[in-house]
């Protein structure tokens, strides 16, 4: 059964653009039917843990690589995030309900130990860039220096900040579904990410000066 949950290489795109959270068709939606679905994967139905990790994996994916700038290593911690939750359901524990909000908060907690453990700043590969074809060697090599800057941005924010940046316009949830996620008000959600975004801003400013 557990090879229903791992992760098929989808390989969504770590990109660092800050997209708007409606332009994500991949977010999972809100559905009444989560507590119907869980009693079904708790009794280890392939058909339930199959529409389980095509609902939320991409989401998932998408947060987990905003966080640790590298899909090789966002794929396997995407697929640590759902082995726990397989384990969890083994042992009778995990989520009664609100499935979408457990998953990312055992995705942050899978994060953070990843960075606490192994984190190294990622750096712009000048092998990439010299293997593009001269037409293309400036907009490449100020596309890197570009998403260098702002990974390096991120690493300033409060784990908070960074948090709901990368649920925001990585896994692009919604405020309510990121007040889930995070254990927090709608409105307390709203003040964080502006905080994060002001922070990020003046951040930016400085490195491009």
């Amino acid at each position: 059964m557990a090879t229903v949950l791992k992760p098929r290489g989808s390989g969504a795109s770590a990109g660092l653009q800050l997209a708007p959270a409606s332009a994500r068709s991949e977010t999972p939606r809100p559905h009444g039917d989560d507590a119907e679905l869980l009693r079904r994967a708790r009794r280890f139905e392939a058909s339930a843990l199959a529409e389980l990790h095509d609902r939320f994996h991409p989401a998932v994916y998408r947060f987990v690589a905003w966080r640790v700038r590298d899909p090789e290593t966002a794929e396997d911690l995407t697929g640590e995030v759902f082995a726990r939750l397989l384990e969890a359901l083994r042992q009778r524990r995990g989520p009664d309900a609100h499935l979408g909000g457990w998953l990312f908060r055992v995705a942050g907690f899978v994060v953070t130990d990843h960075i606490r453990r192994r984190y190294r700043r990622p750096q712009v590969s000048l092998e990439s860039v010299v293997l593009q074809s001269d037409a293309n060697l400036v907009e490449t090599a100020e596309r890197s220096i570009r998403q260098d800057r702002l990974t390096k941005a991120l690493q300033t924010l409060t784990e908070e900040q960074a948090e709901v940046i990368a649920l925001r316009y990585g896994a692009g949830l919604p405020i309510r579904e990121v007040a889930e996620a995070m254990g927090k008000s709608e409105g307390a959600v709203k003040q964080l990410q502006a905080r994060a975004v002001a922070a990020l801003a003046r951040r930016m400013q400085g490195e491009g000066a």
